[in-house]
């Protein structure tokens, strides 16, 4: 059953994306459990990191952790792997530059500049694909509304743009 269909639901408390740190969020899609658990696991990390280092994290270290938990929970067992896929977004502490990663249930991961993660995901991603170029600001902002407009079905996606 959708969600629009649950009239009793109170849809501010269904969260798809969270922030894991000042400069890190977190886009998922997949079983909700299953992101609440790798979500906590995940902001410990930072939290962790950011006392031992003081340094915060990176975009692309909590990604390795990210898909290092999911690897670890296909491999072992007794355990079930992780029901999710991710986008992690966020800046560079040091340099401040834009940075997308997604991972999958599998624990793989890979950068990105712009894509999409859900339900008709990859209709969305060939849109992008035909449709991008390096821009910044509004004609980023532009492309991700055309992109929403253009593929039918699109409300189920999650999708970043980095520029």
């Amino acid at each position: 059953m959708g969600l629009k269909k649950r009239p009793l639901l109170n849809f501010r408390t269904v969260r798809k994306i969270v922030n894991l740190d000042d400069h890190i969020a977190l886009a998922c899609a997949g079983l909700k459990a299953d992101a609440r658990a790798l979500i906590n696991k995940v902001r410990i990390e930072c939290q962790s990191h950011q006392l031992t280092v003081e340094d915060p994290v990176t975009v692309e270290y909590i990604t390795r952790y990210i898909a290092g938990l999911q690897q670890k929970y296909t491999q072992s067992g007794g355990v079930r792997p992780f029901g999710l896929s991710t986008l992690i977004i966020g800046f560079d502490p040091y340099t401040g530059a834009p940075a997308l990663y997604q991972t999958d249930p599998f624990g793989t991961f890979s950068a990105w500049k712009a894509n999409v993660t859900g339900r008709n995901s990859n209709s969305l991603r060939e849109f992008l694909e035909k449709n991008y170029k390096e821009t910044a600001g509004q004609e980023t902002v532009k492309l991700a509304i055309r992109a929403l407009l253009e593929v039918s079905n699109s409300r189920r996606c999650i999708f970043n743009l980095v520029s």
